[in-house]
Protein backbone atom coordinates (compact mmCIF):
# COMPACT_ATOMS: atom_id res chain seq x y z
CA UNK A 1 0.00 0.00 0.00
CA UNK A 2 1.24 3.53 -0.78
CA UNK A 3 1.70 5.85 2.20
CA UNK A 4 -1.21 8.10 3.11
CA UNK A 5 -1.23 11.85 3.80
CA UNK A 6 -4.08 13.13 5.95
CA UNK A 7 -5.53 16.58 5.25
CA UNK A 8 -7.95 18.69 7.36
CA UNK A 9 -10.70 19.80 4.97
CA UNK A 10 -13.36 21.65 7.01
CA UNK A 11 -14.12 23.32 10.31
CA UNK A 12 -15.52 20.12 11.77
CA UNK A 13 -12.12 18.52 11.50
CA UNK A 14 -13.15 15.87 9.03
CA UNK A 15 -10.01 14.12 7.77
CA UNK A 16 -9.62 12.56 4.38
CA UNK A 17 -6.76 10.57 2.94
CA UNK A 18 -4.83 11.34 -0.21
CA UNK A 19 -2.52 8.66 -1.61
CA UNK A 20 1.04 9.79 -2.39
CA UNK A 21 2.30 7.01 -4.63
CA UNK A 22 5.76 8.60 -5.15
CA UNK A 23 6.69 8.95 -1.45
CA UNK A 24 8.15 5.98 0.40
CA UNK A 25 8.64 5.46 4.12
CA UNK A 26 12.33 6.45 4.23
CA UNK A 27 13.00 8.32 7.47
CA UNK A 28 16.77 8.16 6.79
CA UNK A 29 17.52 10.18 3.67
CA UNK A 30 21.25 11.04 3.36
CA UNK A 31 20.51 13.31 0.41
CA UNK A 32 19.10 15.87 2.85
CA UNK A 33 22.73 16.64 3.75
CA UNK A 34 23.52 17.36 0.10
CA UNK A 35 20.46 19.37 -0.93
CA UNK A 36 21.96 22.89 -1.12
CA UNK A 37 25.41 24.40 -1.72
CA UNK A 38 25.32 25.94 1.75
CA UNK A 39 24.66 22.63 3.47
CA UNK A 40 27.27 20.82 1.35
CA UNK A 41 29.86 23.44 2.27
CA UNK A 42 28.93 23.24 5.94
CA UNK A 43 29.39 19.46 6.04
CA UNK A 44 32.48 19.14 3.84
CA UNK A 45 35.00 16.93 5.64
CA UNK A 46 38.17 17.67 3.67
CA UNK A 47 39.36 21.03 2.40
CA UNK A 48 42.29 22.23 0.36
CA UNK A 49 44.09 25.42 1.31
CA UNK A 50 47.17 27.02 -0.25
CA UNK A 51 48.97 26.67 3.08
CA UNK A 52 48.71 22.88 2.62
CA UNK A 53 50.82 23.04 -0.56
CA UNK A 54 54.55 22.90 -1.15
CA UNK A 55 55.60 24.05 -4.61
CA UNK A 56 58.53 22.12 -6.13
CA UNK A 57 60.79 24.52 -8.06
CA UNK A 58 63.66 23.90 -10.47
CA UNK A 59 66.56 26.37 -10.43
CA UNK A 60 69.06 26.81 -13.26
CA UNK A 61 72.13 28.96 -13.89
CA UNK A 62 71.71 32.21 -15.77
CA UNK A 63 69.60 35.33 -15.63
CA UNK A 64 66.12 36.05 -16.93
CA UNK A 65 65.61 32.37 -17.75
CA UNK A 66 62.17 30.78 -17.70
CA UNK A 67 62.70 27.54 -19.58
CA UNK A 68 59.55 25.41 -20.15
CA UNK A 69 59.70 21.72 -19.30
CA UNK A 70 57.85 20.11 -22.20
CA UNK A 71 56.77 17.02 -20.30
CA UNK A 72 55.36 19.16 -17.46
CA UNK A 73 53.10 21.81 -19.01
CA UNK A 74 53.12 25.04 -17.00
CA UNK A 75 56.34 24.21 -15.14
CA UNK A 76 59.67 25.88 -15.89
CA UNK A 77 63.34 25.78 -15.01
CA UNK A 78 64.02 29.18 -13.46
CA UNK A 79 67.14 31.27 -13.00
CA UNK A 80 67.50 32.74 -9.52
CA UNK A 81 66.00 36.13 -10.44
CA UNK A 82 62.94 34.43 -11.95
CA UNK A 83 62.79 32.04 -9.00
CA UNK A 84 62.39 35.03 -6.69
CA UNK A 85 59.51 36.37 -8.79
CA UNK A 86 57.81 32.98 -8.66
CA UNK A 87 58.26 32.79 -4.90
CA UNK A 88 56.71 36.24 -4.51
CA UNK A 89 53.67 35.13 -6.52
CA UNK A 90 53.32 31.95 -4.48
CA UNK A 91 53.43 33.85 -1.21
CA UNK A 92 50.71 36.23 -2.41
CA UNK A 93 48.57 33.19 -3.16
CA UNK A 94 49.09 31.84 0.36
CA UNK A 95 51.63 29.13 -0.56
CA UNK A 96 54.26 29.43 2.14
CA UNK A 97 56.65 26.59 1.30
CA UNK A 98 58.79 25.53 -1.65
CA UNK A 99 61.00 22.52 -2.30
CA UNK A 100 64.06 23.31 -4.37
CA UNK A 101 65.79 21.14 -7.00
CA UNK A 102 68.98 22.21 -8.83
CA UNK A 103 69.49 21.77 -12.56
CA UNK A 104 73.17 20.94 -12.99
CA UNK A 105 74.87 21.13 -16.42
CA UNK A 106 76.14 17.78 -17.72
CA UNK A 107 79.74 19.04 -17.83
CA UNK A 108 79.69 19.66 -14.05
CA UNK A 109 78.40 16.21 -13.12
CA UNK A 110 80.73 13.43 -11.99
CA UNK A 111 80.55 10.02 -10.36
CA UNK A 112 80.49 11.34 -6.79
CA UNK A 113 78.30 14.41 -7.34
CA UNK A 114 81.09 16.63 -6.08
CA UNK A 115 79.32 19.85 -7.09
CA UNK A 116 76.78 19.13 -4.34
CA UNK A 117 79.43 20.07 -1.77
CA UNK A 118 80.71 23.22 -3.45
CA UNK A 119 79.91 26.19 -1.26
CA UNK A 120 78.83 28.47 -4.10
CA UNK A 121 76.84 26.02 -6.22
CA UNK A 122 73.49 26.97 -7.77
CA UNK A 123 71.58 25.14 -5.03
CA UNK A 124 73.25 27.06 -2.20
CA UNK A 125 72.93 30.42 -3.95
CA UNK A 126 69.25 29.86 -4.71
CA UNK A 127 68.43 28.91 -1.12
CA UNK A 128 70.31 31.92 0.20
CA UNK A 129 68.56 34.25 -2.27
CA UNK A 130 65.12 32.96 -1.33
CA UNK A 131 65.71 33.29 2.42
CA UNK A 132 67.29 36.72 2.05
CA UNK A 133 64.42 38.07 -0.05
CA UNK A 134 61.60 36.20 1.69
CA UNK A 135 62.60 35.22 5.24
CA UNK A 136 59.00 34.18 5.94
CA UNK A 137 59.11 31.53 3.21
CA UNK A 138 59.72 27.92 4.27
CA UNK A 139 62.52 26.68 2.02
CA UNK A 140 62.97 22.93 1.74
CA UNK A 141 66.12 21.52 0.18
CA UNK A 142 66.02 18.14 -1.53
CA UNK A 143 68.97 16.05 -0.35
CA UNK A 144 70.15 13.44 -2.86
CA UNK A 145 72.95 13.12 -5.37
CA UNK A 146 71.02 12.27 -8.54
CA UNK A 147 70.94 15.87 -9.85
CA UNK A 148 74.74 16.01 -9.45
CA UNK A 149 75.96 12.58 -10.58
CA UNK A 150 76.80 11.66 -14.16
CA UNK A 151 75.25 8.21 -13.65
CA UNK A 152 71.94 9.54 -12.29
CA UNK A 153 71.86 7.57 -9.04
CA UNK A 154 71.14 9.00 -5.60
CA UNK A 155 74.51 8.03 -4.18
CA UNK A 156 78.04 7.01 -5.07
CA UNK A 157 78.38 3.70 -6.92
CA UNK A 158 80.95 0.92 -7.12
CA UNK A 159 82.37 -0.65 -10.28
CA UNK A 160 79.28 -2.83 -10.62
CA UNK A 161 76.86 0.11 -10.49
CA UNK A 162 75.76 -0.73 -6.94
CA UNK A 163 74.99 2.29 -4.76
CA UNK A 164 77.28 2.28 -1.72
CA UNK A 165 75.08 3.07 1.25
CA UNK A 166 77.48 4.16 4.00
CA UNK A 167 79.83 6.17 1.82
CA UNK A 168 76.81 8.05 0.49
CA UNK A 169 75.67 9.00 4.00
CA UNK A 170 78.76 11.10 4.62
CA UNK A 171 78.14 13.14 1.47
CA UNK A 172 74.43 13.59 2.23
CA UNK A 173 75.26 14.80 5.75
CA UNK A 174 77.77 17.35 4.45
CA UNK A 175 75.27 18.49 1.83
CA UNK A 176 72.61 18.93 4.52
CA UNK A 177 74.90 21.08 6.65
CA UNK A 178 75.85 23.15 3.60
CA UNK A 179 72.24 23.99 2.71
CA UNK A 180 71.50 24.68 6.38
CA UNK A 181 74.26 27.31 6.34
CA UNK A 182 72.59 28.75 3.24
CA UNK A 183 69.34 29.14 5.17
CA UNK A 184 67.27 26.04 4.44
CA UNK A 185 64.47 25.54 6.96
CA UNK A 186 63.98 21.88 6.10
CA UNK A 187 66.24 19.26 4.56
CA UNK A 188 64.44 16.52 2.67
CA UNK A 189 66.60 13.43 2.07
CA UNK A 190 65.09 11.61 -0.91
CA UNK A 191 67.88 9.08 -1.43
CA UNK A 192 66.42 6.09 0.49
CA UNK A 193 69.79 5.08 1.98
CA UNK A 194 69.60 3.11 5.23
CA UNK A 195 70.29 5.18 8.33
CA UNK A 196 70.47 8.54 6.57
CA UNK A 197 68.00 10.36 8.82
CA UNK A 198 69.99 9.64 11.98
CA UNK A 199 73.26 10.42 10.24
CA UNK A 200 71.97 13.76 8.93
CA UNK A 201 70.37 14.65 12.27
CA UNK A 202 73.65 14.09 14.07
CA UNK A 203 75.56 16.19 11.53
CA UNK A 204 73.08 19.06 11.72
CA UNK A 205 73.09 19.07 15.51
CA UNK A 206 76.88 18.90 15.67
CA UNK A 207 77.05 21.94 13.36
CA UNK A 208 74.62 23.85 15.58
CA UNK A 209 71.55 23.53 13.33
CA UNK A 210 69.30 22.02 15.95
CA UNK A 211 66.24 23.83 14.53
CA UNK A 212 66.62 22.65 10.93
CA UNK A 213 63.91 20.07 10.32
CA UNK A 214 64.14 16.78 8.46
CA UNK A 215 61.36 15.81 6.07
CA UNK A 216 62.20 12.18 5.33
CA UNK A 217 61.19 10.63 2.06
CA UNK A 218 60.26 7.65 4.21
CA UNK A 219 58.31 5.57 1.71
CA UNK A 220 59.65 6.39 -1.74
CA UNK A 221 58.72 3.79 -4.31
CA UNK A 222 60.65 2.70 -7.39
CA UNK A 223 57.89 4.18 -9.51
CA UNK A 224 57.37 4.69 -13.23
CA UNK A 225 55.71 8.05 -12.47
CA UNK A 226 59.00 9.98 -12.19
CA UNK A 227 59.75 10.36 -15.91
CA UNK A 228 58.97 14.08 -16.38
CA UNK A 229 60.93 14.98 -13.23
CA UNK A 230 63.99 13.18 -14.53
CA UNK A 231 63.50 14.99 -17.81
CA UNK A 232 63.52 18.30 -15.93
CA UNK A 233 66.85 17.51 -14.24
CA UNK A 234 68.37 15.25 -16.93
CA UNK A 235 68.83 12.71 -14.15
CA UNK A 236 67.60 9.44 -15.65
CA UNK A 237 69.91 6.62 -14.43
CA UNK A 238 72.54 5.73 -17.00
CA UNK A 239 73.31 2.42 -15.26
CA UNK A 240 70.65 0.00 -14.04
CA UNK A 241 67.68 1.27 -12.03
CA UNK A 242 66.80 2.33 -8.48
CA UNK A 243 65.02 -0.83 -7.35
CA UNK A 244 67.89 -1.70 -5.02
CA UNK A 245 67.11 1.21 -2.72
CA UNK A 246 63.63 2.51 -3.56
CA UNK A 247 60.61 0.47 -2.49
CA UNK A 248 58.84 -2.27 -4.43
CA UNK A 249 55.44 -0.89 -5.62
CA UNK A 250 53.87 -4.22 -4.65
CA UNK A 251 54.75 -3.88 -0.97
CA UNK A 252 53.05 -2.28 2.01
CA UNK A 253 54.87 -3.68 5.05
CA UNK A 254 58.31 -2.46 4.02
CA UNK A 255 56.89 1.05 3.66
CA UNK A 256 55.63 0.88 7.23
CA UNK A 257 59.01 -0.43 8.40
CA UNK A 258 60.79 2.47 6.68
CA UNK A 259 58.44 5.01 8.24
CA UNK A 260 58.90 3.57 11.74
CA UNK A 261 62.68 3.57 11.30
CA UNK A 262 62.75 7.18 10.11
CA UNK A 263 60.61 8.27 13.04
CA UNK A 264 62.95 6.44 15.43
CA UNK A 265 65.89 8.20 13.77
CA UNK A 266 64.24 11.56 14.64
CA UNK A 267 62.63 12.59 11.37
CA UNK A 268 60.30 15.53 11.97
CA UNK A 269 57.96 14.72 9.10
CA UNK A 270 57.39 11.67 6.88
CA UNK A 271 56.73 11.62 3.15
CA UNK A 272 55.07 9.09 0.87
CA UNK A 273 55.99 9.28 -2.81
CA UNK A 274 54.21 8.99 -5.22
CA UNK A 275 50.83 9.98 -3.83
CA UNK A 276 47.87 8.99 -6.01
CA UNK A 277 48.89 5.39 -6.63
CA UNK A 278 49.75 5.01 -2.94
CA UNK A 279 46.75 6.46 -1.12
CA UNK A 280 46.50 3.23 0.85
CA UNK A 281 50.05 3.73 2.11
CA UNK A 282 49.29 7.30 3.18
CA UNK A 283 46.27 6.08 5.13
CA UNK A 284 48.16 3.20 6.79
CA UNK A 285 51.11 5.39 7.78
CA UNK A 286 48.70 7.93 9.23
CA UNK A 287 47.42 5.21 11.57
CA UNK A 288 50.84 4.33 12.99
CA UNK A 289 52.44 7.73 13.57
CA UNK A 290 51.68 11.08 15.13
CA UNK A 291 54.24 12.82 12.91
CA UNK A 292 52.99 15.10 10.12
CA UNK A 293 52.51 13.26 6.82
CA UNK A 294 53.53 14.71 3.46
CA UNK A 295 52.64 13.24 0.09
CA UNK A 296 54.39 14.02 -3.18
CA UNK A 297 51.99 14.40 -6.10
CA UNK A 298 54.71 13.56 -8.57
CA UNK A 299 55.52 14.70 -12.08
CA UNK A 300 53.90 11.77 -13.90
CA UNK A 301 50.67 12.15 -11.93
CA UNK A 302 50.62 15.84 -12.80
CA UNK A 303 51.57 15.36 -16.45
CA UNK A 304 48.88 12.76 -17.12
CA UNK A 305 46.14 15.17 -16.11
CA UNK A 306 47.68 17.95 -18.19
CA UNK A 307 48.00 15.73 -21.26
CA UNK A 308 44.42 14.51 -21.04
CA UNK A 309 43.16 18.07 -20.54
CA UNK A 310 45.12 19.33 -23.55
CA UNK A 311 43.37 16.68 -25.65
CA UNK A 312 39.98 17.81 -24.38
CA UNK A 313 39.27 14.48 -22.70
CA UNK A 314 38.77 15.84 -19.17
CA UNK A 315 38.24 19.07 -17.29
CA UNK A 316 41.86 19.38 -16.18
CA UNK A 317 41.31 21.93 -13.43
CA UNK A 318 38.53 19.95 -11.78
CA UNK A 319 40.39 16.64 -12.09
CA UNK A 320 43.58 18.15 -10.64
CA UNK A 321 41.67 19.52 -7.67
CA UNK A 322 39.96 16.15 -7.15
CA UNK A 323 43.34 14.41 -7.20
CA UNK A 324 44.71 16.70 -4.52
CA UNK A 325 41.54 16.36 -2.47
CA UNK A 326 41.89 12.56 -2.52
CA UNK A 327 45.48 12.84 -1.26
CA UNK A 328 44.41 15.10 1.58
CA UNK A 329 41.44 12.85 2.38
CA UNK A 330 43.74 9.82 2.60
CA UNK A 331 45.61 11.51 5.43
CA UNK A 332 48.27 13.83 4.04
CA UNK A 333 48.79 16.94 6.14
CA UNK A 334 50.50 18.72 3.25
CA UNK A 335 51.13 18.01 -0.41
CA UNK A 336 54.08 18.67 -2.68
CA UNK A 337 52.51 19.34 -6.06
CA UNK A 338 53.34 21.02 -9.35
CA UNK A 339 49.73 22.17 -9.42
CA UNK A 340 50.19 24.28 -6.28
CA UNK A 341 50.02 27.65 -8.02
CA UNK A 342 47.21 26.64 -10.37
CA UNK A 343 44.94 25.28 -7.65
CA UNK A 344 45.77 28.13 -5.25
CA UNK A 345 44.66 30.59 -7.91
CA UNK A 346 41.39 28.70 -8.29
CA UNK A 347 40.84 28.55 -4.54
CA UNK A 348 41.48 32.29 -4.25
CA UNK A 349 38.78 33.01 -6.84
CA UNK A 350 36.33 31.01 -4.74
CA UNK A 351 37.11 32.76 -1.44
Amino acid sequence: MPPTTYLETDSTSTWVSKPQSTILELPKRPRRNRKTPAIRALLQETRLHPSNFVAPLFVIEGKGIKQPINSMPGINRLSIDMLLKEAETLLKLGIKAVDLFPVVPAELKDSTGSVALQENNIFVRAINALKTEFPELCVMADIALDPFTDHGHDGVIDNNGHVINDATLEILAKMSVLVAYAGADVVAPSDMMDGRVAYIRAALDHAGFIDVSILAYAAKYASAFYGPFRDALSSTPKIGDKKGYQLNPANTREALIECVLDECECADMLMIKPALAYLDIIAKVKEITHLPIAAYHVSGEYAMVKAAAQNGWIDGERVMEECLMSIKRAGADFILTYAAREIAEKLKKNW
